[in-house]
C-alpha cells in the first residue's frame, strides 16, 4: 500500500509533478531547430513538413508541433495559405526595420545604465559577456549567434526596466533571422567581439551620448551591410 500525505498518496504526488523528459526533449528539439534556422542550416524558404521532420529528429509529431509553434511565435518561420510552415524569408526592408527596433530599445537600455550609481560594479558584468563572445569565435556560428545576442541582452538586462527586457526578447527571435540572412560570412564579421568592445568602453565611461552614438553606429553598419547584400543577391 502506498504511503499518503493528506489525501495524497505519494505516488500521485509525484506524477503532478509532470515528465520531465519530455519537457526536455521538448526544449532539445526547440533548440536544434532554432540553431538550424539561425546558422541557415535550414535555409530561408524551406518547407517544414512534420511527418518528414519529425521521423529525422525521432521524435513524435505532437513535441515537434510544439516546438514548431514556438519558432513560430519567434517569428523564424511563417505560415502560407495552406497552413504550412516554412523557414521566413526576410526582406532587406525587414532587415531595416528589425535593427531599428533593436537600436530603440539598446539605445534606452544604454542611457539607463549610464546613468546608474553603481555602474562600476554593472559594466564588468558587459566585459564578461564580450569576454564570452570572443571566447565563441573559435567555436560554431551557433555558438558565435548566442554570445551575441547574449551581450546585447545583458546591457538591455542591466537597464534594470523588464518591460523593455521582454521587448528585446520577443524582437530577438527576428533578430536570430536576420543575423544570417547575408550569408554566414558577413554574419561572422559583424558578431566579432572588436565590434562590441567600444560599446562597452561608451557605456563604461557614463557618458550616454557617446553610448547611444556607438550604438547607433554599430547598429547602422551591420543593418546596412547585410540589406545591401541581400538586395544585390536579389537582383542577381
Amino acid at each position: 500500500m502506498l504511503d499518503t500525505v493528506g489525501n495524497m498518496t505519494v505516488d500521485a504526488q509525484f506524477r503532478s509533478l509532470g515528465s520531465i523528459e519530455r519537457v526536455t526533449r521538448r526544449e532539445l528539439i526547440l533548440d536544434r531547430l532554432r540553431s538550424a534556422v539561425s546558422t541557415g542550416e535550414l535555409a530561408p524558404g524551406t518547407h517544414l513538413a512534420e511527418t518528414e521532420l519529425s521521423a529525422s529528429l525521432g521524435v513524435s509529431r505532437g513535441t515537434l508541433r510544439e516546438a514548431l509553434r514556438h519558432l513560430e511565435e519567434e517569428g523564424l518561420l511563417s505560415k502560407d495559405a495552406r497552413g504550412r510552415l516554412s523557414v521566413r524569408v526576410v526582406t532587406p526592408e525587414e532587415v531595416r526595420e528589425i535593427f531599428d527596433v533593436r537600436f530603440a530599445l539598446e539605445s534606452a537600455a544604454a542611457e539607463v545604465v549610464c546613468q546608474r550609481d553603481d555602474l562600476d560594479e554593472v559594466v564588468p558584468q558587459l566585459r564578461e559577456a564580450l569576454a564570452r563572445m570572443e571566447e565563441s569565435e573559435q567555436a560554431s556560428i551557433a555558438d558565435q549567434v548566442a554570445a551575441d545576442l547574449a551581450f546585447h541582452e545583458a546591457i538591455c538586462i542591466a537597464s534594470g526596466n523588464h518591460t523593455l527586457v521582454e521587448s528585446w526578447r520577443r524582437v530577438s527571435g527576428l533578430a536570430r533571422a536576420v543575423i544570417t540572412a547575408a550569408g554566414q560570412e558577413t554574419a561572422i564579421a559583424n558578431m566579432s567581439a572588436a565590434r562590441h568592445a567600444p560599446i562597452v568602453e561608451a557605456i563604461a565611461s557614463g557618458d550616454a551620448d557617446l553610448a547611444r552614438g556607438v550604438l547607433r553606429a554599430h547598429n547602422t553598419s551591420a543593418r546596412d551591410v547585410i540589406a545591401a547584400r541581400m538586395e544585390a543577391s536579389l537582383s542577381r
